[in-house]
């Protein structure tokens, strides 16, 4: 069989199932990291959603904390807390503790999303042109740990101040040039290998500037994987997060997930089954020979340095089966 050999993490954004309370969704995301590092992942991650009923994850700093109490081995960060929604000196002095208490185990990845909606950018008390503000805050904050932002000279964040946190930059295309002017991790989604994916990383790698946090450019890639007995069971545990989506699409509410069995039933308009049918068209899934072929060239073709897998599913047990799978796949 074919293999990825090449290291795979895991970034969980604690969904919520459909008549199940999010405070369920959290202490699964809990229990997901220690199976997660038994199986042999390299990283788990947790991300920041605001307002989103299918997602728990508000308070990445807080649950990445949780996450590493809970742990011992496996890297813990977030995928990602969203710059835009915070001042840089407070996520440093928030990963500068969680690295003072789990030396050597914390990663800081960082978005440039801002809330889905105006009410919700409101109540965070930010706009979109925010976004625009993006590489100038990631700057700021990479200053922290290196002894201060020279727009505010004698302040410190402290713990941060010193320490060695790795950076990682979420994007899409574009935002790979932000990654490369500022020496940081690229993690950038897509598993099919489109052409605009490879350009993009190439164009990374090119313009990668080195910076006190990292010498050589690092290319992870995101998206959803799933692995079972048979393509069909592959397929079907990607169903509730593929209607969830296109649900989002053509309501504007991002919503629990549902059994795939009652999805796979429903009528849907021409526009719901336009979304969900782009949405399964995206992940990678399959047997264990399947995956490990597509995956294979896959990095083959982007030379990544890492697979990002952000799989969710209604089954929690199916869905750790395919992460047991996917570790097989990975082993060798």
């Amino acid at each position: 069989m074919a293999r990825t050999r090449i290291p795979l993490s895991v970034l969980d954004r604690s969904r919520t199932r459909r008549g199940r309370p999010p405070g369920e969704a959290l202490r699964d995301t809990v229990r997901f990291a220690r199976e997660a590092e038994a199986l042999g992942y390299l990283r788990f991650w947790v991300s920041e959603h605001h307002s989103v009923p299918g997602v728990a994850g508000s308070a990445p700093t807080v649950l990445a904390g949780a996450v590493a109490a809970a742990t011992s081995r496996i890297r813990v960060g977030t995928g990602g807390v969203m710059l835009p929604n915070h001042r840089p000196m407070i996520v440093a002095e928030q990963f500068g503790v969680l690295e003072s208490l789990f030396p050597g185990r914390i990663d800081l990845g960082v978005g440039r999303s801002v809330g889905f909606t105006d009410g919700i950018r409101r109540a965070l008390g930010v706009g979109k042109e925010a976004v625009e503000e993006f590489e100038e805050r990631l700057a700021e904050l990479a200053a922290w740990f290196d002894g201060g932002a020279a727009a505010y000279p004698q302040v410190h964040a402290r713990p941060a101040e010193g320490l060695r946190v790795p950076l990682f930059v979420l994007a899409n295309d574009a935002g790979a040039d932000i990654a490369a002017r500022a020496g940081a991790a690229l993690v950038i989604g897509g598993l099919r290998g489109e052409d605009r994916l490879v350009e993009a990383v190439s164009r990374y790698r090119k313009a990668f500037r080195p910076s006190a946090g990292r010498a050589e450019p690092y290319v992870v890639l995101a998206g959803d994987i799933a692995v079972a007995a048979t393509e069909e069971d592959a397929r079907r545990l990607l169903v509730p997060e593929a209607w969830a989506l296109a649900y989002s699409r053509t309501h504007g509410v991002f919503p629990p997930l549902e059994p795939a069995e009652e999805i796979e039933g429903r009528v849907m308009t021409d526009r719901e089954r336009g979304h969900f049918e782009r949405a399964l068209r995206g992940p990678v899934y399959g047997t264990e020979e399947q995956v490990a072929r597509r995956l294979s060239g896959l990095v083959e073709r982007t030379g990544a340095d890492e697979v990002l897998v952000t799989t969710s599913g209604f089954d929690r047990e199916a869905l750790l089966e395919s992460y047991r799978r996917l570790a097989r796949v990975a082993a060798g």
